[in-house]
């Protein structure tokens, strides 16, 4: 006859790395720093966190108030003896329910248990009767833990203000822009079209208001008040401050202060010639570096020649072609004059297609503000066409690109050109 193999049951509850990190933890806590009516309110809360669900916060609860309020005072120890079953009776759940939700709650960090040998819960008192030790669901980690659990909760009600928030103010912004498209009657029939069509793209990526993020409302409300004041023809905001400078004089003059052109040819006569993205200059590479070195200056980013990043040089691009290749600067109402109007439209060009600041500020300090602004334009263009899906990646790929010396801005101009110009014809 062989040998009867038996099977012993495991003493005690599994046991994992977190579960015993929680137990040191649970018997580092300040006893008499947080009190019983505290924790009842923050278990209250926890489900909106999303750490634990309704049915768990419940049996937290009921845990919490078996045990006396005395309990968590300087000498006390919060340790529960009740049976599965008992729980489960006060709860209105099975008793297998409630131990699979207590492993969960012990995953979680809000209780530590100690289980004897045979699973029984009791405890162990000393010979003036007071709790020395014991086998049960101890509840000081609430009290380690409770400025953390507090602050998560603080977090998630003022994410949920700030996204109720943006769900009023958006869907105050699409009736406005729809009943603006119904009174605009000074705009032509193709104009109102086109901004109908903007707003029916801006409610399709949307989609459902009450789930979407509030970065996405957000920008979807700032489109749409833009869009509303394009209908009624109202004069164009300016930009971080900065008044529109319309038919400056010269390109690189900014503030009323003249910074000489170092362009050979004179004003009236290079109109056409600095128009081509083909036209050169005489000593173009010392000019051209000069030119941008003035731009830079206009833009009030005075830098010592030591301190100033040396951005790789890209090929000549005109202000009328970047208009020419990129009409969703028109549509979302930008009308640059010139190259300053461009950089200065940048940060709110960022907004609209949802560009972080940190990427346009590394976009300028690799650069320059000139070409990270048409980057940022070109950027606006491909997100508006949806050829892009993220913007931002999408510059910072850009950026990348320029310090390695492989971007090419002027290509993308004009590929993007040619391809409004077939759009047309078809």
């Amino acid at each position: 006859m062989g040998e009867t193999q038996m099977n012993l049951r495991p003493a005690g509850r599994r046991i994992t790395p977190q579960r015993a990190h929680f137990r040191r933890l649970a018997q580092s806590a300040e006893m008499g720093a947080v009190t019983r009516a505290q924790l009842t309110i923050l278990v209250q809360s926890l489900p909106c966190v999303g750490l634990i669900n309704g049915t768990e916060s419940h049996l937290l609860l009921a845990l919490i108030n078996t045990a006396r309020a005395d309990t968590f005072d300087k000498s006390g120890r919060p340790i529960i003896f009740k049976s599965n079953e008992q729980l489960a009776f006060e709860i209105g759940r099975s008793v297998g329910r409630v131990s699979r939700m207590l492993s969960r709650l012990f995953d979680a960090g809000l209780i530590t248990m100690q289980d004897s040998g045979n699973y029984k819960r009791y405890p162990i008192r000393n010979g003036q009767g007071e709790i020395t030790d014991g086998c049960g669901i101890d509840l000081r980690i609430l009290i380690v833990r409770y400025a953390e659990l507090d602050e998560l909760v603080r977090r998630a009600r003022a994410e949920k203000k700030a996204a109720d928030a943006a769900l009023r103010r958006y869907r105050g912004a699409l009736r406005n822009a729809r009943q603006a498209l119904t009174i605009a009657t000074e705009q032509t029939e193709r104009v109102a079209k086109l901004i109908e069509g903007r707003i029916d793209r801006v409610i399709d990526r949307v989609g459902v208001a009450g789930k979407a993020t509030s970065s996405a409302l957000r920008r979807a409300t700032a489109l749409l008040e833009w869009f509303v004041e394009r209908l009624m023809q109202l004069p164009r905001r300016s930009v971080e401050g900065h008044e529109t400078t319309q038919n400056m004089t010269c390109p690189h003059v900014e503030n009323g202060i003249h910074k000489q052109t170092t362009t050979p040819y004179p004003l009236a006569e290079s109109k056409d010639e600095r128009r081509s993205a083909d036209a050169e200059q005489r000593n173009s590479v010392k000019a051209g570096f000069a030119s941008k070195w003035a731009f830079e200056e206009s833009l009030g980013r005075r830098r010592s020649e030591i301190n100033r990043p040396r951005h790789l040089p890209q090929a000549m691009v005109a202000l009328q072609d970047v208009l020419r290749a990129l009409p969703a600067l028109k549509t979302y109402g930008f009308t640059p004059a010139s190259w300053g109007d461009l950089a200065r439209a940048a940060p709110l060009m960022c907004r609209f297609a949802g560009i972080s600041e940190d990427a346009r500020r590394r976009a300028v300090e690799l650069m320059g503000e000139q070409q990270a602004a048409i980057a940022v334009a070109v950027t606006l263009e491909k997100y508006d066409r949806e050829d892009v899906r993220s913007p931002g990646g999408y510059l910072r790929a850009l950026t990348d690109r320029a310090a390695a010396g492989e971007l090419h801005l002027a290509r993308s101009i004009f590929g993007l050109a040619a391809r409004n110009s077939m759009e047309i014809r078809h």
